[in-house]
């Protein structure tokens, strides 16, 4: 792996290590070879975590337009979950990944007890409302009388469920932190094999099992991701991950809680901008009609596939960081970086000639309407050509957050998107009538400033003094 190039022999050879996770020592040796070794199930976990959503269209799709409707309010909702979940487990991949780095075991198997706790604690807040008031959230959220009588179901079984995303996140943040990426990437594995195989029997119905319609979507992925927590539980208590926790480590640690809340806050406040501001720019994209909507809705899609790969290579990075600088090796932490950034790059830059030449094609496989093809090929050649910058920004962010600074990623994100993007997406196609074109603009001009500003930032190092 030390050469420039490696054999297919080679390279089948550390995938195999990389799927089984043999390889835990990321501290010392090849540099090139840890980014491939945390990297290959990452990139596959986060594969899987785009599977989930499209397997539930894909079948609710069949039951009603008010299936599909309930889906994306209740969404819409679970954001929030999300918006805690994400915070907790950047908080969660940090400290962790610099106690590991340190040596130090125990104190990574207390900050696990810790998280666990946390997350349980604000699950059971969230499922208590989303059990007595799933009819009033739907109408909030601007829903209409007949599809709040038939999805009401769906929102209470999937809000009052959400303990088992929080723990899904939060418990593969700890091993990606760790360095066990792979048992992260089989958990979601298994939650995605038994959705996919429990959807159509709890929706459309299978022998003794009734057909639940919309509401058993949201028990399919329930079961699917409570055994997947179950797993996770499994091998924390009794398996062989480098986090061991016992029944005498469960114990309530002030101090290391509110550490993890101190760091999590940046990464809550990360997810909350960046999510609000694309609800503002679906907001922007309405005024212009259904079809090019549509088409801006599907290359969103589109891209989110693509993108979720190096969102697995920039975890990587993330873990490698805060190990080194566990380790005391700032150096090594920072040439981790450059070198997944740059692997990164590479990838988006590939897919980016994809979209360029055959973006068409690709929104056509979703809908055939001329003008949905249109203003969908257009959305994705013009971001894509912001695709390079994308990969090397993705990277230096997440970096951030692997050395338990959260708060510079929370700055950026603000500056970019709220002072940058929304500003300028407004009045590109509002004010100066550019029409679409002005949005798909704002998008690809806020990731390359997010990636310069950025660069510029990790280049001055202060990351490398945060204690976690």
């Amino acid at each position: 792996m030390q050469s420039n190039t490696i054999s297919i022999k080679q390279f089948f050879q550390y995938f195999k290590i990389a799927l089984s996770g043999k390889e835990q020592e990321f501290t010392s040796g090849s540099i090139r070879r840890a980014v491939f070794m945390l990297s290959i199930p990452m990139i596959l976990e986060m594969l899987m975590e785009s599977i989930f959503a499209i397997v539930d269209i894909l079948y609710v799709s069949q039951v009603s337009v008010n299936a599909v409707a309930t889906i994306g309010l209740t969404e819409s909702v679970i954001t929030l979950v999300y918006a805690v979940a994400i915070g907790l487990s950047m908080a969660a991949t940090a400290v962790v990944a610099r106690r590991v780095g340190e040596k130090d075991l125990k104190g990574a198997s207390q900050a696990t007890v810790q998280v666990l706790f946390l997350g349980v604690l604000i699950a059971v807040i969230i499922s208590v409302i989303g059990i007595l008031y799933p009819k009033e959230i739907l109408k909030i959220m601007g829903a209409e009388p007949d599809l709040i009588a038939e999805g009401y179901g769906y929102t209470k079984i999937l809000l009052g469920g959400n303990i088992t995303i929080m723990l899904l996140f939060l418990i593969n943040a700890v091993f990606r932190g760790a360095g066990n990426a792979s048992i992260a990437m089989w958990t979601l594995i298994l939650s995605n094999g038994l959705n996919i195989i429990l959807d159509p029997m709890f929706i459309f119905g299978f022998g003794p099992i009734p057909a639940y319609g919309v509401e058993g979507a949201a028990i399919a992925t329930t079961i699917g991701r409570g055994t997947a927590v179950v797993f996770q539980l499994f091998v924390l208590f009794y398996g062989y991950s480098k986090i061991k926790i016992k029944v005498k480590d469960l114990v309530l640690r002030i101090g290391v809680m509110l550490n993890l809340v101190k760091v999590s806050l940046g990464g809550i406040g990360q997810f909350l901008i960046g999510t609000s501001s694309w609800v503002f720019l679906m907001r922007i994209m309405s005024e212009f009609g259904s079809e090019v909507l549509a088409g801006y809705t599907i290359a969103i899609r589109v891209m989110m596939f693509t993108i979720m790969p190096a969102w697995g290579m920039s975890n990587a990075a993330a873990t490698l960081v805060g190990q080194n600088l566990g380790a005391k090796k700032p150096d090594r932490a920072e040439a981790s970086v450059w070198k997944t950034g740059k692997y990164n790059a590479w990838f988006m830059g590939l897919v980016s000639v994809i979209y360029l030449v055959f973006a068409p094609q690709i929104v056509g496989l979703f809908n055939s309407t001329p003008s949905v093809v249109k203003y969908g090929s257009l959305c994705l050649r013009i971001i894509a050509a912001g695709y390079i910058f994308y990969g090397y920004g993705m990277t230096v962010i997440q970096s951030f957050n692997g050395a338990g600074d959260t708060k510079t990623p929370t700055y950026i994100n603000f500056i970019c998107f709220w002072m940058f993007q929304l500003p300028f997406a407004y009045l590109a196609a509002i004010t100066f009538d550019f029409g679409p074109v002005g949005v798909f603009w704002a998008i690809t001009l806020a990731e390359v400033l997010i990636a310069i500003i950025g660069i510029i930032w990790f280049k001055k190092g202060k990351w490398k003094t945060v204690n976690v």
